[in-house]
């Protein structure tokens, strides 16, 4: 298959106010990014919104087995001819020049494997809570600078709930938030820094409109290097659990809706407090199986001489 170019698949409107754009990108509110109206060419974005996976053809289990309200395809290259025309796209060198010049980002990096990204697709009452992304690529080490989010959906309003987040700080009293409605070929481009947090309220469509569901492609890009005051410690995805909404205050009596809303937050704290003491209980016997590891060899039998040593040194 030939290279993708960016005329080809991108709209040349988009292509035509790349300094405009580049500039936009640079106002930190909350943090750097773009929302881009039909970025894609129109009938391209269309072949992919026609091409998109089943949801029971991606990965839409939770760990008891049974089907959840969100699923994923990463492996976006087996999604038929559409799909990949985009994969194509996402790796070809003048695409990536072409992001790099609308972010000022350069050397930028295509990822293979499509960690955490893909396709997406979230049922009603699905919700992503605030958090900001991986920082490090899991097999190459890069570090994760951008993420471009293409939405697939024809029909979608605020009031459903579903929308993009961009906060200040979930953490803060004063967070602020930005929506960004998850349109149709409506891409939103932002920066993956430490204070990039992000996430989405809770999908709550009309009975009417329970059809639907809220459909994304994601593609994420790195670098080999990056600023040094961007520079942290490796780590996973991080969580801010919702607060309580601010209807609940002194005084209200609780409705059903209410102690509704009470359970979901609670379940949702169990489950990150039950994952948080999985990962725990993983490193401890991974620790012990190295210290045991060690004290079987030359290490070993050199640390408990140190020791040893030290002891009569403290008498």
């Amino acid at each position: 298959m030939s290279q993708a170019k960016p005329d080809q698949l991108i709209n040349p409107q988009v292509r035509d106010q790349v300094a405009l754009l580049a500039k936009r990108f640079q106002q930190r509110d909350p943090f750097r990014h773009l929302v881009i109206d039909d970025f894609l060419d129109a009938g391209f974005a269309k072949r992919l919104l026609d091409g998109f996976p089943s949801f029971e053809r991606g990965n839409a289990r939770n760990e008891a087995g049974d089907l959840g309200q969100k699923s994923s395809v990463e492996r976006v290259q087996q999604l038929g001819a559409p799909w990949l025309e985009l994969d194509e796209l996402a790796k070809s060198q003048p695409f990536l020049d072409f992001i790099g010049q609308l972010t000022g980002i350069e050397g930028l990096l295509y990822d293979p494997w499509y960690f955490g990204g893909g396709t997406h697709e979230n049922r009603n009452g699905q919700d992503l809570d605030p958090h900001v992304d991986f920082n490090r690529h899991p097999v190459e080490g890069w570090h994760r600078r951008l993420n471009l989010i293409v939405y697939l959906n024809q029909e979608w309003r605020d009031e459903w709930g579903g929308s993009l987040e961009l906060h200040t700080d979930p953490r803060a009293d004063d967070n602020r938030v930005s929506l960004v409605t998850p349109l149709f070929n409506r891409a939103v481009i932002f920066e993956t820094t430490e204070t990039s947090w992000h996430g989405f309220s809770r999908i709550n469509l009309p009975e009417q409109q329970r059809h639907l569901s809220r459909r994304s492609v994601a593609l994420y890009f790195y670098s080999r290097d990056r600023p040094a005051d961007e520079l942290a410690a490796t780590h996973s995805t991080i969580y801010v659990d919702r607060a309580l909404p601010r209807h609940f205050c002194e005084g209200r009596i609780l409705n059903a809706a209410d102690v509704q809303e009470l359970r979901v937050l609670l379940k949702r704290r169990d489950q990150h407090n039950q994952r948080l003491y999985r990962d725990i209980s993983q490193l401890t016997a991974q620790l012990e199986q190295a210290q045991h590891a060690l004290s079987g060899g030359s290490i070993g039998r050199l640390q408990h001489l140190a020791r040893r040593v030290y002891a009569r040194l403290r008498r």
